[in-house]
């Protein structure tokens, strides 16, 4: 049994994907299954270590990405990406010919798409799951050949109102599959591991891999405020680390609370259980990260990357806030003193605390990997005989 998993280069995409590939081998062991052979297509391997950690063969795709921005090197940026796009469908058909998995499952996003067509031609069964509130549109494409459709929000599902699985009954709201080894906070000891006080409320501030300037901005210019209620476990990305520490040294350098800000590149998965067990606020933005905030059942505050730019995060955000589970700064109004006012409303405030964790755990869908694993077995096993 073969199973191809294709998605987007980032992390939103990857690790759900990975997440996944965790619960088809625990599945596959439950049903006496044979393991079957996973693949993972993108134009990038994203984390090789982690696809080495799980028997994933990576196969390279290469793809172009439409840019929604308006402008000349915007224009050129398009024109190139339509030959790294007809390129990697030349090369994805091949691929998956001589692969010919017994399901395709995608999780959307543009180096989706070679992996995506040459499953609609070689007539490969098709599941995918769409992250966000409003599908994108490899996802929307896909969803007129997909057999089943896994979606995030309950919103998303009149965007797929017109497709054969919706008519079959095979569009699901499992939530966003998220790893086991993340999944469950940890609070034991989580105080002397990240040098933290006790009984001074948390703020955990996660940025991406690549980091969010604008929220480390915003978090540096509210440092001085913030110290006076909180400590702060800051994540800056990468690329921020080493100017986010300089800065917040000479922003703290006379304050007798500096010690309360600690700032890191990454947060490993232990750190990040660690960082979940001790927080009382979570400020984020609005992508999949939203569904970790969501299964560890803590207040947030979401930025989300502005409507003019990603339609994904604004609509993500206020969904999400719409459950009750979190309060929406938009990007144009973020400043340092309404950042810290939330904070503290939420601090001050424990019945709006209360209610924002049983929220986030209502809106939480722990089980989503595996109802996903469920039905890409349940079509592999069809096809494979």
């Amino acid at each position: 049994m073969k199973i191809l998993l294709t998605g987007g280069g980032t992390g939103g995409h990857f690790y759900p994907l990975i997440a996944v590939a965790e619960a088809i081998e625990e599945v596959s062991k439950e049903r006496k299954l044979l393991s079957p052979f996973l693949y993972y297509m993108s134009n990038t391997p994203y984390n090789p270590s982690v696809l080495f950690d799980h028997d994933i063969t990576y196969v390279y795709a290469s793809a172009g990405k439409i840019r929604r921005e308006k402008g000349v090197v915007s224009s050129i940026k398009n024109f190139f990406d339509l030959f790294a796009t007809a390129f990697g469908v030349l090369k994805a058909g091949l691929s998956v010919f001589f692969m010919y998995p017994d399901v395709v499952f995608a999780k959307g996003g543009y180096a989706s798409f070679p992996a995506l067509l040459a499953a609609k031609i070689l007539r490969i069964p098709v599941v995918i799951h769409e992250s966000d509130s409003r599908p994108g549109k490899v996802s929307q494409w896909a969803s007129k050949f997909a057999q089943d459709i896994a979606i995030s929000y309950p919103d998303a599902a009149g965007f797929f109102e017109n497709t054969s699985a919706f008519k079959n009954g095979k569009v699901v709201w499992t939530g966003n599959p998220i790893r086991k080894e993340i999944i469950t906070p940890i609070t034991s000891g989580a105080h002397e591991f990240l040098q933290l006080e006790e009984g001074v409320p948390t703020i955990l501030v996660i940025c991406g891999s690549q980091g969010a300037q604008v929220i480390n901005d915003a978090i540096l210019r509210a440092l001085p405020e913030l110290v006076e209620n909180f400590q702060i476990i800051h994540a800056t990305g990468k690329n921020n680390f080493e100017d986010v520490r300089g800065r917040a040294g000479v922003i703290l350098e006379n304050n007798p609370l500096a010690g309360r800000y600690k700032s890191f590149d990454y947060l490993n998965a232990l750190s990040l259980r660690m960082a979940a067990g001790v927080a009382d606020i979570v400020i984020s933005r609005a992508g999949s990260t939203i569904f970790e905030i969501a299964a560890w059942g803590i207040p947030s505050i979401l930025v989300p990357i502005p409507e003019r730019v990603s339609h994904d995060q604004h609509r993500n955000a206020f969904t999400y806030a719409r459950n009750g589970g979190a309060i929406v700064i938009e990007q144009d109004n973020l400043t340092p003193e309404i950042l810290a006012a939330e904070c503290n409303i939420i601090r001050t405030n424990i019945q709006k605390q209360q209610s924002m964790k049983e929220s986030a755990k209502r809106f939480a869908r722990l089980d989503a990997a595996e109802k996903i694993a469920n039905v890409i077995l349940d079509i592999a096993v069809l096809h494979e005989k």
